[in-house]
């Protein structure tokens, strides 16, 4: 058995293997069949938690999703962030004949065969996403949701050098590479922390040998993070949401209302004016952020409709009411819940799938809304100050 990508560490009276596999190679598939079998552990740990590994296993999952429940729930943009994950991975399945992920996928069968206990060790997508949203600040969101609505446009094809660059990177990282670039301190929430918790989830696992599937690129970090303890729970948390986003959300209505309000008391003609300025650029740009993700035209004319509005209300916004009546008009159906995982695999699957499309329709609609705030507001203090 050949010791490439392997291991060994002894702690704790247990053996733990570890195989360093790409996500991207059929040789770790094949690698990790060949150890598990060799070896028979008493348990085999995976990098995988229980949402990843139910999209594994169970392939009717998006029957089962209510549409006007994830709108409503607000988890429109995580779910795009998955869906555009999805369609990187298959990209590269297509191009290069592999299935992205299929090392985890034979590391689950193997242990089933081979009798041994099945620990899902990585945290919690949706965990890890919040940790990373609340570190960012305002313009790091903005550009981590542009980059990850722009990797649908990206090119069909990878090179080869971005193949094998591919390779010693975590799936996850591989995609926001460019991005965790520009924020280095996304370093520590993607990759440091979850090092900690796999480490933590590895030592724990049941039994005297234990081999643990995982992406290269944690490897060298779980080497030392091994030998330390980790708080699950604290790391699991989810960070309080700051109160500062929630002031400036409430300060820029409170601001622009009064400033409207002073100006009509002041010069009545300038106070229609920036009226009609504000409607018509909170409405116009998210209209236009909704007819980009080939919106119907009554959905379009809701976002223009009620922009204006929820922007000078933080706890609702324009995409969501686009969104709804996008789904009301164009309701998907049961086979755009069975292709959506093969429909994103593609910029044209990814507005012709009428789920994916009423995703795209809430998040645009919701940028258009956030940029004609601030264009609209930049005008209404402008004519304000022309004025009085």
């Amino acid at each position: 058995m050949s010791e490439e990508n392997i291991t060994r560490i002894n702690i704790n009276d247990k053996e733990l293997i570890l195989i360093g596999t790409a996500h991207v190679s059929k040789h770790s598939a094949e690698q990790v069949k060949e150890v598990i079998e060799a070896e028979k552990p008493d348990s085999v740990c995976i990098e995988l938690d229980e949402q990843r590994y139910k999209s594994i296993v169970d392939g009717n999952k998006w029957k089962d999703m209510d549409i006007f429940k994830v709108i409503k729930e607000k988890k429109a943009t995580l779910l795009l962030m998955n869906l555009a994950i999805s369609s990187f991975q298959k990209r590269m399945a297509k191009q290069f004949g592999i299935n992205a992920g299929q090392e985890m996928i034979q590391g689950i069968e193997s242990a089933k065969e081979n009798g041994a206990g099945l620990v899902l060790a990585d945290r919690n997508i949706q965990t890890t996403f919040s940790r990373i949203w609340s570190g960012i600040g305002l313009k790091g969101k903005a550009m981590l949701l542009m980059q990850v609505i722009g990797s649908i446009f990206t090119k069909e094809t990878i090179s080869e050098e971005e193949l094998e660059k591919m390779k010693s990177q975590d799936m996850l990282n591989s995609m926001l590479q460019e991005f965790t670039d520009s924020f280095p301190k996304l370093k520590k929430p993607l990759i440091d922390e979850r090092d900690q918790y796999l480490s933590q989830k590895i030592k724990e696992a049941p039994g005297t040998k234990v081999v643990a599937v995982l992406g290269a690129a944690h490897v060298p970090g779980i080497k030392q993070e091994i030998y330390n303890e980790h708080d699950l729970e604290r790391l699991d948390e989810v960070p309080p949401k700051s109160k500062i986003p929630k002031i400036i959300g409430w300060s820029i209505p409170i601001l622009i209302l009064s400033v409207i309000a002073y100006t009509f008391y002041a010069n009545p003609s300038a106070g229609i004016q920036q009226t009609i300025s504000w409607v018509l650029w909170n409405g116009s740009v998210s209209a236009i952020g909704a007819a980009a993700a080939l919106a119907h035209p009554l959905a379009i004319l809701t976002a223009f409709a009620v922009a204006p509005l929820t922007s000078l209300n933080p706890l609702i916004a324009a995409g969501w009411f686009a969104g709804i009546v996008q789904a009301y008009i164009r309701r998907p159906n049961v086979a755009d819940f069975e292709t959506i995982s093969e429909d994103v695999f593609s910029v044209k699957g990814f507005w012709h799938n009428k789920v994916s499309r009423i995703l795209l329709v809430v998040v645009l609609a919701n940028l258009g809304s956030s940029l004609g705030t601030f264009i609209g507001g930049a005008d209404v203090i402008r004519l304000f100050i022309e004025n009085i």
